[in-house]
């Protein structure tokens, strides 16, 4: 069982259903069609998440020859990835508070609302 998160570029969506909307369109245009590399600022978050959980997230050639880690999971201005579920609570308040550190918006899909960080609600 696993947790996701969705981090992507973008203006604050006014309310939870305009996150999801555009989370929805992200998802279809960056992972559903032809994936593109990811931005820069993704890039930076990504190195930043895998960093952070080098046991989660890094890159271990000799164990995953085919894999580049999580940057994997990064298409243009959107990351998606899973977090254990039982790392979620640590794990995804934590990433939310990168994400926003990076001009960020994190999403939950599960829940169907922004992840806002301590010290960065608007």
């Amino acid at each position: 069982m696993s947790y996701d998160l969705a981090v992507w570029e973008g203006d604050m969506p006014a309310d939870d259903e305009a996150a999801g909307a555009a989370y929805d369109a992200l998802y279809e245009q960056y992972f559903e069609n032809e994936e593109q590399s990811p931005t820069p600022r993704i890039c930076a978050y990504v190195d930043a998440v895998a960093t952070r959980w080098p046991d989660l997230y890094g890159h271990d050639a000799q164990l995953f020859p085919l894999s580049n880690g999580l940057i994997d999971e990064a298409s243009g201005p959107m990351v998606y990835f899973t977090i254990p579920f039982n790392r979620a609570e640590e794990v995804s308040a934590a990433a939310a508070h990168m994400a926003a550190d990076h001009g960020l918006i994190c999403y939950d899909p599960q829940w169907e609302h922004v992840r806002p960080a301590a010290g960065h609600e608007h």
